[in-house]
């Protein structure tokens, strides 16, 4: 049986939900000849850890213990009473993270699954790809810090999973190096990769004002509490980098153009999220009812894209064809359409469910168990 050693940095939702992942699928992986051995689990305060890292994994009920603390809003410190593992707190957590890549990534191997949303993860993951870990990414962050960091952390790409940060359980990653493996070269990349923004756009293209589809997504749980942070277009422009430099693009956030869908009068800054919800939002449904129309009148229908092609990488609403895959979305799929020299009539076409915690866990576990050729 082949051992795969695990440390999550991050218990939100994906990283829960990753936990239950890995213990529902023990049966399956024992099949596959594959265990999977949580070593460590740490939030952004806390770590813990098995006292012995070189041969022990936390227990699947501790585990689940895990994420009923966390789901509940407790600390991961209120488990040290159950006795199964060694805690760290602050600096510490980070040295012992360090210390565990240290012994792990040159002996059995280690691989470092980051499920946190944050940019100071960066600093961790490059040590550990210099100490021999692995790293499996659903945090985008770390994709989209400077390029010389980018560049750090890619430097042994057989160690590197990341198909959760673009297109959660959807293969978009994979299909984009196997095609350029071959040496077909992809010339132009165009994908709706916002759950979020293709309900709103679809829902709006059949008649609702975008005031209220916003706030039915809200409803729904489709956006973030503020859904300013899903209509700035900055999720999505993170992705489009990712994918522009898997291309070879030399570039950073800030080169891409990135059109809100809200004015800057309506911003963090100017307003509080209640105000744009009550009273913002709906001054601009007039401004978005005729830039429906006026794609209507041309046989088109409105898409907030990511557009990549040569040195041109943007972000924001583009007129499609009704009839192309990208014109014909509806709901919160993702899509996205791939062309190169072997795809240039008719596009690499990849279309599914591209949100959720559930579907990115299922990425990130995947990309884990992708990984297991490099263990020993």
């Amino acid at each position: 049986m082949k051992s795969i050693p695990v440390l999550l940095m991050g218990c939100g939702g994906v990283g829960r939900q990753l936990l239950e992942h890995v213990v529902n699928c023990r049966a399956l992986h024992s099949r596959q000849g594959v265990v999977l051995r949580m070593v460590g689990v740490c939030d952004s305060r806390s770590l813990l850890v098995v006292d012995d890292v070189a041969t022990k994994g936390m227990k699947d009920s501790f585990l689940m213990e895990i994420c009923r603390a966390k789901s509940s809003g407790s600390s991961l410190a209120s488990l040290l009473s159950l006795g199964q593992c060694q805690i760290f707190k602050d600096s510490e957590m980070m040295d012992k993270i360090i210390d565990i890549a240290g012994h792990l990534g040159r002996s059995t191997g280690l691989a470092v699954v980051d499920c946190s949303a944050s940019s100071e993860t960066v600093s961790i993951l490059k040590q550990a790809v210099g100490l021999g870990c692995c790293i499996v990414l659903a945090n985008k962050k770390p994709l989209t810090c400077g390029i010389e960091a980018y560049e750090k952390l890619i430097s042994n790409f057989r160690c590197i999973r990341f198909e959760s940060t673009v297109g959660a359980g959807l293969p978009v990653i994979a299909s984009v190096n196997r095609v350029l493996a071959s040496g077909d070269p992809i010339y132009h990349i165009v994908g709706s990769l916002s759950g979020t923004l293709g309900y709103v756009m679809s829902e709006v293209e059949a008649g609702k004002l975008f005031s209220k589809v916003v706030q039915e997504a809200k409803s729904l749980g489709f956006t973030e509490p503020d859904p300013r942070d899903d209509l700035s277009g900055m999720d999505v422009a993170r992705k489009a980098l990712i994918l522009a430099r898997l291309l070879g693009r030399r570039i950073n956030l800030n080169d891409i153009k990135v059109d809100s869908l809200y004015p800057d009068e309506l911003g963090p800054n100017s307003m509080s999220t209640e105000d744009f919800l009550s009273s913002g939002l709906s001054s601009v449904d007039r401004d978005f009812q005729e830039k429906v129309r006026a794609a209507s009148l041309k046989g088109k229908v409105l898409r907030y894209v990511c557009m990549i092609e040569g040195s041109r990488c943007e972000v924001g609403l583009q007129e499609l064809p009704k009839d192309s895959p990208l014109g014909r979305l509806r709901g919160s799929d993702n899509v996205v359409e791939i062309y190169s020299r072997c795809y240039k009539d008719s596009p690499l076409v990849i279309q599914g469910a591209g949100a959720g915690n559930d579907t990115t866990a299922a990425g990130v576990l995947a990309d884990i168990i992708d990984l297991q050729d490099l263990f020993q």
